[in-house]
C-alpha cells in the first residue's frame, strides 16, 4: 500500500531533523519540533512515513511513560533514552531522532483538577535542561564528561497550552500546527484506499462529504466495510467456536474476498460512523444521572423539610434563589473555565430543521470576554430560543480558531 506524504509536512521534518546535523555558525538551532494539532489528523503516522523516507532510525517515548509511583523516574527515563540514541548515532552513523508521543497527555495540565505531580515538574525540567545543553545530559548519580551527540527531538500532542510555558518558548521548541488541507486530505485517504479501485474523482467526493471529519475517520471507515464478512463469518462458524477456529487453530486463516468499495456504500458507511459520533456529542448522560444523584444525596442528607427547596447543590445544600434557573452548575463552570484559559466565549442557536445542515446562527454581535456578561447573555439566549438547540462556543482569539463547542440545550427543553 502506498501512503501520501503532505509536502508541509515532509518540509518541516526534514528542515528541523537536517539543521539539528548540522554546524551553523553563531545559529542557535531549537532542539525540540513540537507538532500539534486535532485528534486523529495522522501527526504521529506522517512522522513514521518521512522517518521511513529520510532513513531515520527513532527512539521512541509515550506520554503515558512520564508518570510513576517512583518520583524521578520518567526524567531518568527521558536522559537515558536520549543517550542511547546519541549512541546509536554515533554507532549506526546516520540520523537518529528522540520521538515522545502525546506529550501533552503525560506533562501538561488541563485544568485546576490536574494533579500537577513531582514527576510532571521533573519532566518539564529535563526537557527544558537538555534543550538548553544538548551534549552535556547525565544520568543521576553519575557524570560523563564525554560530550554526546546532539539529538533532534520531536514531540506530538493535541494542545500545548497545557505545557510548562518556558519548555514550549521559541528557542527551546520551535512549533508547528499540523491541520491537513482538503489536498493533503485527498492524498492520505487516496493512499489508504489505493488497493480498493477508487478512482481519484470518487477519492475527492468522499472527501469532500466528509470534510469535517479528521483522517482517521477514513481509516476507521475502510475497517467498518469488512464488518458485513466478518459478520457472516461469525455466524457461519458460530459464535460458540470463533475463538477456536480463530485462535491457535489447526486450520488455515480464514480467507476474505474484497468487499463492496463502491462510493455509495462507502458514504452510507460513513454516515453510520457520523450518527454514532453525534449520538456521544449529544447524549450527555453524565449530566442526567449527577443530576440525579445531587437530588438522591440531598434527599438522603435532608430531614422532611416544611419548606419546599428549588433544586440541589453538589454539596447537599439548597441553590441560592438568586442562581440561574436554566444554567446547570457544569455549564456556569465550563464557561470559567474556557474564560480562564484566555479564550472568549460565543453562542448560538439553531432549529430543529436546520440543525441537520449545520446552519447556527450567533445570539450576540462580538464574543464575550467576562464571566458575568457570558452568564447573562446565555440565559437571554436560553429564554428566547427555548425551543431550539442552544450551543456554547469556546474561541482562541490568537489562533482565531474555535477550541470548544458544546451543545447546552436541545428543542426536548433538556439542558
Amino acid at each position: 500500500m502506498s501512503y501520501y506524504i503532505a509536502p508541509r509536512f515532509l518540509d518541516k521534518l526534514g528542515v528541523h531533523i537536517t539543521k539539528n546535523f548540522l554546524q551553523l555558525p553563531g545559529v542557535r538551532v531549537p532542539l525540540i519540533l513540537g507538532i500539534h494539532g486535532r485528534k486523529g489528523e495522522g501527526k504521529t503516522f506522517q512522522c513514521e512515513l518521512v522517518f521511513e523516507k529520510m532513513g531515520i532510525e527513532v527512539t521512541q517515548i509515550s506520554g503515558g511513560e512520564l508518570e510513576s509511583p517512583d518520583a524521578g523516574d520518567p526524567a531518568r527515563l527521558i536522559r537515558l533514552r536520549y543517550r542511547e540514541t546519541a549512541e546509536l548515532i554515533k554507532v549506526r552513523g546516520k540520523m537518529c531522532v528522540l520521538m515522545i508521543n502525546d506529550l501533552d497527555a503525560g506533562a501538561g495540565r488541563f485544568d485546576e483538577g490536574t494533579q500537577y505531580t513531582v514527576n510532571t515538574q521533573l519532566v518539564n525540567a529535563t526537557l527544558m535542561n537538555i534543550a538548553d545543553n544538548p551534549t552535556d545530559v547525565q544520568l543521576p548519580g553519575s557524570y560523563d564528561s564525554t560530550p554526546l551527540h546532539r539529538v533532534p527531538i520531536i514531540v506530538t500532542g493535541n494542545d500545548f497550552s497545557t505545557l510548562y510555558a518556558p519548555l514550549i518558548r521559541d528557542g527551546r521548541m520551535e512549533k508547528f500546527y499540523w491541520e491537513p488541507s482538503r489536498d493533503d486530505k485527498v492524498g492520505i485517504v487516496g493512499g489508504i484506499f489505493a488497493e480498493d479501485g477508487l478512482s481519484q474523482r470518487q477519492v475527492e467526493q468522499l472527501v469532500d462529504t466528509f470534510i469535517n471529519q479528521s483522517v482517521d475517520f477514513f481509516s476507521a471507515l475502510r475497517s467498518r466495510i469488512y464488518d458485513e464478512q466478518i459478520r457472516e463469518f461469525i455466524h457461519q462458524v458460530g459464535f460458540e467456536r470463533v475463538s477456536l477456529r480463530v485462535v491457535n487453530s489447526a486450520e488455515k486463516p480464514p480467507e476474505f474476498k474484497k468487499p463492496d468499495f463502491s462510493l455509495s456504500h462507502l458514504i452510507e458507511a460513513g454516515n453510520l460512523i457520523v450518527g454514532e459520533q453525534q449520538r456521544v456529542e449529544t447524549s450527555h448522560l453524565v449530566d442526567d444521572y449527577n443530576r440525579l444523584n445531587r437530588g438522591r444525596s440531598y434527599q438522603a442528607a435532608s430531614p422532611a423539610a416544611e419548606t419546599p427547596v428549588s433544586q440541589p447543590s453538589t454539596n447537599g445544600f439548597p441553590k441560592p434563589e438568586a442562581s440561574n434557573s436554566h444554567l446547570t452548575l457544569e455549564t456556569q463552570e465550563q464557561i470559567r473555565q474556557i474564560l480562564a484559559q484566555g479564550y472568549k466565549i460565543g453562542i448560538e442557536h439553531v432549529d430543529a430543521r436546520r440543525f441537520r445542515t449545520g446552519s447556527w446562527q450567533s445570539c450576540t454581535n462580538s464574543h464575550i470576554d467576562a464571566h458575568s456578561d457570558a452568564i447573562s447573555t446565555l440565559e437571554s439566549c436560553l429564554a428566547e430560543y427555548s425551543g431550539e438547540y442552544v450551543r456554547l462556543v469556546g474561541i482562541d482569539p490568537k489562533a482565531k480558531r474555535r477550541v470548544i463547542e458544546t451543545i447546552i440545550q436541545r428543542p426536548d427543553g433538556k439542558n
